[in-house]
């Protein structure tokens, strides 16, 4: 038994069904067009690379589809709600299941629950594909299209100060307590910051605290002899997981629970963290933002379709939902220098635009 708020259930589905047929057409027609033009724009430089082909296009394509996917399914379910609902009111059904004394809540609500569960689908596939997608395509941009030599998340030439001492490495991979450095050389320095001592090694990992070094020797200055150490020696007992996670943190290509741990261990070094929570937040209301779509549109699917308003509404309807994402996007800006808090910057413009297509509605059809 279907709640009040919804029509019949044959109603339900027949609506819930033609809005995703239409947000799925629309989706690919958008991804389509975008995908070719990326690529058409992108082909030059892939292909520069030595040994790149026609494979290497395919796979720029299918890393640059979960983007385009994550981006413009919003705009897909804007679309897709004034086509549905501009087509049904010319068809005059809308008129029909008014006369049969649904609301025009009512008509919306088998709409709402589809961009629900659009929305719920969008942020799995944002969690689990493009942030992984995104990651892969920013290192193989890094080496112009070239080969990747070392892992996506990898990082090159680290250096972590341990007092007057001095970390560094060529690779560092892994998060957390995986980390491991590869190329390591310890500096050791006196109270006039002059090295005293040297150690190179070929691996280390964290040892809690420090660094257990593997393959290690040690160049002393003032006796300007080298010996080997045994595996397992620690160095830099001051260089902690916080400090290693004080890089540039990109979200886009992080899942909600590595950012958090991104965004704690700024924190804990004292760093400035509300651009990256906007962005956590926003993780959130993005893809909720389709919820939001069928109400802003629905004005295209109200109002006699022979008054010649029809083409009027439905351009108000995709006013209202552009409307939306540009404010959302200059609340990010904001929030990115302080100009907003993170979670003003990443809600409000979802909540103000709520109440906004919720006014328009009742204002125009109830």
């Amino acid at each position: 038994m279907l709640f009040d708020f919804f029509p019949s259930r044959q109603l339900t589905w027949y609506l819930a069904k033609t809005f995703a047929v239409r947000i799925i057409a629309v989706l690919g027609m958008l991804v389509l067009v975008l995908l070719m033009l990326d690529l058409l724009g992108e082909t030059g430089d892939i292909l520069a690379a030595p040994g790149n082909g026609e494979p290497e296009l395919l796979r720029y394509a299918s890393l640059r589809l979960p983007q385009l996917i994550a981006r413009f399914l919003p705009y897909s379910v804007l679309l897709a709600t004034i086509i549905t609902l501009a087509a049904m009111n010319a068809n005059s059904e809308v008129v029909a299941m008014k006369a049969a004394g649904l609301s025009a809540h009512q008509i919306l609500a088998p709409l709402l629950l589809t961009a629900l569960v659009v929305a719920v689908a969008s942020f799995g596939f944002n969690e689990r594909v493009v942030t992984r997608s995104t990651m892969t395509l920013k290192a193989w941009q890094e080496v112009d299209y070239g080969t990747i030599t070392r892992e996506p998340d990898a990082r090159t030439n680290v250096y972590f100060n341990d007092g007057n001492d001095v970390l560094m490495a060529s690779v560092m991979s892994g998060r957390g307590a995986r980390s491991v450095l590869t190329g390591v050389t310890y500096y050791e320095r006196d109270d006039a910051g002059m090295i005293a001592r040297q150690v190179r090694a070929d691996r280390a990992t964290f040892a809690n605290p420090g660094w257990a070094l593997e393959g290690a020797r040690v160049f002393t200055v003032a006796s300007a002899t080298e010996e080997p150490l045994p595996d397992g020696t620690v160095v830099a007992p001051g260089v902690t997981l916080a400090q290693t996670e004080l890089r540039r943190v990109d979200p886009d290509s992080e899942p909600l629970p590595q950012l958090t741990d991104s965004i704690d261990a700024l924190e804990s070094a004292g760093r400035r963290t509300a651009e990256l929570e906007a962005k956590w937040w926003h993780k959130i209301s993005g893809p909720l933002s389709a919820v939001l779509m069928p109400l802003l549109g629905a004005v295209a699917g109200f109002g006699l379709a022979r008054s010649g308003q029809l083409l009027a509404r439905a351009v108000l309807g995709m006013a209202l939902g552009f409307a939306y994402f540009v404010v959302d996007n200059a609340a990010l800006a904001m929030a990115s220098f302080g100009g907003y808090p993170p979670l003003l910057a990443a809600w409000a413009p979802f909540f103000l635009f709520l109440f906004v297509g919720e006014t328009v509605l009742v204002r125009t059809e109830e």
